[in-house]
């Protein structure tokens, strides 16, 4: 490099800290991650993902072996590959991107004894938003309804889960489906779900492979929180419910939680949070100028710089190619 090297800065996100709770922004001043002084700028403006049709986005995620987020990178640092040949990247941020993301309620009746503390953790979830970020609610219980729009104030949102009751059996797999349509009307380019739920689908008119064929069509993160509430939990470790919550997941480059007590959810949500505030963006233009719907398989790779642990990367598994002639956009 013929400028100084960036400092970097590994950062042990602390969950469930007071000043995160009156956003992110004040997160930020309170060391929650302390970009380092010479933090990387982003090579092009964010509108450059809007207008630029053949540039393909990634985020991704960088964590230590301590599962802490490592900020201040720098694109040299990232190598990526599709279909195995390596790609170059010309598109790099680092910045808090405004974020659509919707939140996926299971209000069905096994939920009974855990809507409380699961509405509180959503809450959490909502307060460490940006002004810029927006948010819809789809609650599921026999069937899946949009319970609130599209909308910047978090109060709206709270409100309808508070008076959302818990009964009835759980159509999981339409209420997904239903948040990835809905996320189509986002106005922001950074799109993920949130799903809450305690186990596993049915009810549905989706299957679970229409829905995650639907996922793979999509540029959208999904983070599932699997609430595993006793030993005979749908949801329970090598339970089927929660292998096909996981495989969403990890498809589109984001994570599942499972945790074992509601009095857990308030900080994986606070958690889910931080890491979407915490990633990195890269682009690039693929080698393969084919217009032919194919699935295009992803990988990546962190350099990491001279003095820290090995690296973890997190992102979504892949893409599918645009449908038509090298001189169609997509």
């Amino acid at each position: 490099m013929t400028r100084q090297k960036s400092i970097i800065a590994v950062v042990l996100v602390l969950l469930a800290i007071p000043a995160m709770m009156t956003g992110y922004a004040a997160q930020q001043q309170a060391d929650q991650t302390a970009p380092p002084q010479n933090s990387p700028q982003p090579t092009a403006p964010p509108q450059t993902l809007k207008v630029d049709v053949d540039l393909v986005q990634v985020n991704v995620t960088v964590t230590d072996p301590q599962n802490r987020y490592v900020t201040g990178l720098d694109k040299e640092h990232f190598q990526i590959w599709e279909d195995k040949v390596e790609q170059t990247i010309e598109y790099f941020s680092a910045e808090d991107a405004a974020l659509s993301l919707g939140i996926i309620f299971d209000v069905s009746g096994s939920m009974k004894d855990k809507i409380s503390e699961a509405r509180d953790a959503a809450a959490t979830f909502l307060k460490t938003g940006s002004p810029d970020d927006e948010h819809f609610l789809i609650s599921f219980s026999n069937r899946a309804e949009l319970s609130e729009d599209f909308t910047s104030d978090p109060g709206k949102i709270q409100n309808r889960l508070i008076f959302a009751p818990a009964k009835g059996m759980t159509a999981l797999y339409d209420a997904v489906y239903m948040g990835l349509e809905k996320l189509k009307e986002g106005n922001n380019p950074k799109k993920a779900l949130l799903l809450i739920t305690d186990g596993e689908d049915n009810r549905s008119r989706y299957t679970f492979s229409n829905v995650r064929e639907f996922v793979k069509e999509q540029d959208v993160q999904i983070y599932a929180i699997g609430i595993v509430s006793d030993f005979n939990s749908q949801l329970g470790s090598g339970r089927t419910g929660r292998a096909l919550i996981d495989d969403l997941a990890e498809i589109t480059g984001g994570r599942a939680f499972f945790p074992d007590s509601v009095y857990e959810l308030e900080d994986i949500c606070m958690k889910i949070a931080v890491e979407l505030k915490n990633q990195y963006v890269l682009g690039y233009k693929s080698t393969n100028e084919a217009k032919d719907g194919k699935w295009r398989k992803l990988s990546m790779k962190m350099n990491a710089p001279i003095g820290l642990p090995r690296l973890n990367i997190r992102g979504k598994s892949g893409y599918y190619a645009a449908v038509g002639d090298t001189t169609a956009s997509k």
